[in-house]
């Protein structure tokens, strides 16, 4: 039989050949999830021997993550904002500077009082989940114009008990607007990816996340720009609006957000100080 150290060495091996960045992490995440523990813990048991099960399932994974598969697919979940989360190629997986922008709003709203909040795009929840978890008045609707992905995002606030706060509902911002409501608060992160750089990505993006999700098939602006000249009718006076941007976009969507009469305009950096959130009050 092979024990823990010995299947994460032989498995590194295989990934690395298959041109996986990080095998070593790749390889004990998936071991770790098929013996239910924390990747550390594997550090513990190297000489505990792996099961005729747990080998056939191990080696299911690493043949998926060698095709590129992401791994949080694989697994089918990820933590963001501490907080669990269920994830499925119909959904973008969570990325740790979207907690960013959660944590904007959060620090900003946090003894605001009863907020109303529209999410735009919601994906798998992770934004309108976690911000209902942590801001205890915030009433939120999520919109996405996928059925599937709301599903998901419906399943992920039951998982972290705040379903009775968050209303969900299909809409596709570029065609319709089917919501009547006003908002104190409009997030969003948005298909911000252009034409000619999706062509470019790495196949875990390009080939296994919804494409929909990740570009708008066009220069990357197509949101900002609609949502944006959308807001006054969907922002109570005063209302704010919070995006998630890309690299480089930064003053691309300011630009978008002053000719929409978006006043005290500010941005945030990432952990790689790239500008990552940008925000803006409606005149």
């Amino acid at each position: 039989m092979l024990t823990v150290l010995e299947s994460i060495k032989l498995s590194t091996e295989y990934l690395e050949k298959k041109g996986i960045e990080s095998p070593r992490i790749n390889a004990e995440l998936l071991l770790a999830d098929i013996l239910s523990c924390k990747r550390l813990d594997l550090y513990l048991s190297f000489d505990r021997p792996l099961s005729d099960d747990e080998i056939i399932k191990y080696r299911g994974y690493l043949k998926r993550r060698g095709e590129f598969e992401p791994y949080q697919y694989i697994v089918g979940k990820v933590e963001f904002y501490g907080l669990p989360f269920e994830v499925n190629p119909s959904v973008l997986i969570p990325r740790p500077e979207t907690e960013i922008i959660v944590e904007e709003i959060i620090t900003e709203y946090k003894n605001a009082g009863p907020v109303h909040l529209l999410d735009i795009g919601t994906g798998s929840g992770n934004i309108a989940v976690s911000l209902a978890c942590h801001l205890s008045e915030v009433k939120i609707t999520a919109t996405d114009i996928s059925e599937i992905s709301l599903k998901t995002a419906e399943h992920n606030a039951s998982l972290n008990n705040v379903s009775g706060r968050i209303n969900f509902v299909i809409n596709d911002i570029l065609k319709e607007n089917n919501l009547n409501d006003r908002f104190d608060i409009i997030v969003s992160n948005p298909p911000y990816v252009s034409e000619s750089d999706f062509n470019v990505l790495k196949p875990e993006l390009k080939v296994y996340e919804p494409r929909h999700a990740l570009t708008d098939n066009s220069d990357g602006l197509i949101y900002y720009r609609t949502i944006s000249s959308k807001a006054g009718s969907l922002l109570n006076n005063k209302g704010k609006l919070f995006f998630e941007i890309g690299a480089g976009q930064s003053e691309k969507v300011r630009s978008i957000l002053e000719e929409n009469s978006f006043t005290g305009i500010t941005t945030k950096e990432d952990y790689l100080h790239i500008e990552r959130v940008i925000s803006g009050e409606l005149k």
